[in-house]
């Protein structure tokens, strides 16, 4: 059956500055949620450490191109990409390299266009693209933030997370206002959710109070599947189809589809 003719791809960073806060195993499972339901999705790993790519079941070790090459444009997104075959989805890896592209790119030109730029190219080979981004703001970073039309913010419901949100706004603030006007915060995922922990639920309550519909209706638990699963290489929606964190993870993804369409 041919494909209805598709809207060039959505890109979206998953960020927080916060570290720990689940950013790569939202990253990875909406990328398998997306695919399972029937999006085609590319997975943009911008994080050194390669723990999206290896979670997609990509050795970030034989890899022979990754975004580093990408970035510093050795080689396109066309060359580089790997297919993930247990999650449905293709992956721009990355490995340790990348820590060198930070300190590379600081004297080029378009230094955080790069990969907006790399993009161009395959924007009608997907309906997604997911970007996993390093828990701080760099360089690779703001590459993710000015190639995106959204960020989605995973967020644990705990008192410290809403002061690390809060730096995080202004960075999506400043560079919406001076390199991508396109850049908005798509929602807040609430992840690693106790619902037995008062606090957790206050928290929770005044994300809801403070940000509205911007607060995903769809919840993360706590869930030891999720945590197992790239040990396995797999992501949780892949790994264990029926718990609940994977389960969370596509409902998750069904409302990420409805409100691209909104955004279309």
């Amino acid at each position: 059956m041919d494909r209805p003719p598709m809207q060039r791809a959505r890109v979206f960073c998953v960020a927080n500055q916060k570290g720990g806060v689940g950013k790569t195993t939202t990253t990875v499972n909406l990328a398998a949620g997306l695919a399972r339901v029937g999006q085609r999705v590319l997975l943009v790993d911008l994080d050194p450490q390669g723990n999206a790519t290896m979670g997609s079941g990509v050795d970030k070790r034989s890899l022979s191109l990754s975004i580093y090459d990408v970035l510093l444009e050795t080689a396109t997104i066309v060359e580089a990409r790997q297919r993930s075959e247990v999650g449905g989805y293709d992956v721009l890896g990355a490995n340790r390299e990348l820590a060198g592209a930070e300190v590379e790119l600081v004297g080029l030109e378009r230094r955080d266009q790069r990969l907006r730029q790399a993009l161009e190219p395959v924007a009608d080979e997907y309906d997604i693209v997911v970007i996993d981004c390093p828990p701080s703001l760099s360089l690779l970073t703001l590459n993710g933030l000015c190639s995106a039309h959204g960020v989605i913010v995973p967020m644990q419901c705990e008192y410290f997370a809403l002061e690390g949100l809060t730096d995080l706004v202004n960075t999506i603030r400043q560079v919406h206002a001076n390199l991508n006007p396109e850049l908005q915060i798509i929602g807040l995922l609430r992840v690693m959710y106790d619902p037995r922990i008062t606090l957790q639920q206050q928290v929770s309550e005044q994300l809801k109070g403070h940000f509205g519909d911007k607060v995903f209706d769809a919840v993360i638990p706590r869930n030891v599947r999720l945590a197992e699963a790239p040990s396995y290489g797999q992501p949780g929606v892949v790994f264990d189809p029926a718990s609940k964190g994977a389960q969370a993870y596509l409902e998750f993804a069904r409302e990420m589809v409805a409100r691209v369409k909104q955004l279309a």
